[in-house]
């Protein structure tokens, strides 16, 4: 690390690195925990916030501007301020140390809604859904199959950000999990202890950590531009 100039080339100890951080964390279930965490996160915050942001672009109903308005406002509130009765509800639902007390209060993000808002009052025109209602096509038959192709490119966006938001969240897990159970950040708090912290330990963890969110971007990253041909509506 306090090599001048910095090495690009991993150095002679990295396979037993990477065998210390296996020994000093349960490294392999922690990949899969947060897996699970990230996933249901991305899959529940994608498809709630389209539905949501649908709804608010193009759908007129009574109080909407309110709704949205009331929507954008609580991303003024900190999260660390409903943590604690956020706590006093899962433990009321004995979910503390379970994956679920991780993964449902973050299935949907104010963030999430307005892009997709954004998003869709941009580039859903309003005549084509006018054409499908002509059509006899229900609201939800309109949203599976005008709504989902068109706002892929935007769905790929929010997808991958909020990948890589639950990936790296250390906050609340290290809250409501412990460290039989943990996600990827959490493990890697274990790593490196001692009177000094063995930071080659600790960067070896971190390269484990942080190998499955360079492919999911990778892979999100080829569906933004597919999203991108086959959504356009043309004129």
């Amino acid at each position: 690390m306090a090599k001048v100039p910095p090495s690009l080339l991993p150095g002679p100890n990295l396979i037993k690195n990477f065998e210390q951080v296996l020994e000093e964390a349960d490294i392999g279930k922690a990949l899969l925990n947060s897996l699970i965490v990230s996933s249901s996160i991305t899959i529940g915050t994608v498809l709630c916030c389209t539905l949501a942001g649908f709804a608010f672009a193009k759908l007129k109903f009574k109080g909407r501007n309110a709704l949205l308005t009331l929507t954008i406002g609580t991303m003024m509130i900190p999260p660390q301020l409903g943590v604690i009765p956020l706590f006093m509800l899962i433990a009321e639902l004995q979910w503390v140390n379970q994956l679920q007390a991780v993964i449902l209060p973050g299935l949907v993000s104010a963030f999430g809604v307005f892009f997709m808002r954004q998003y869709l009052v941009q580039s859903l025109p309003d005549e084509l859904i006018e054409a499908a209602r002509v059509d006899g096509a229900s609201t939800a038959r309109i949203f599976w199959s005008i709504v989902i192709p068109i706002a892929r490119p935007g769905m790929a966006v929010l997808g991958m950000l909020t990948f890589m938001t639950a990936w790296n969240d250390f906050f609340w897990p290290i809250i409501a999990l412990s460290s039989q159970e943990p996600t990827v950040q959490v493990a890697l708090r274990q790593l490196g202890g001692g009177y000094v912290n063995d930071q080659s330990v600790i960067m070896a963890g971190t390269l484990l950590g942080t190998l499955p969110v360079l492919l999911v971007f990778g892979l999100l990253g080829r569906q933004i531009v597919g999203g991108i041909m086959q959504g356009a509506v043309k004129g």
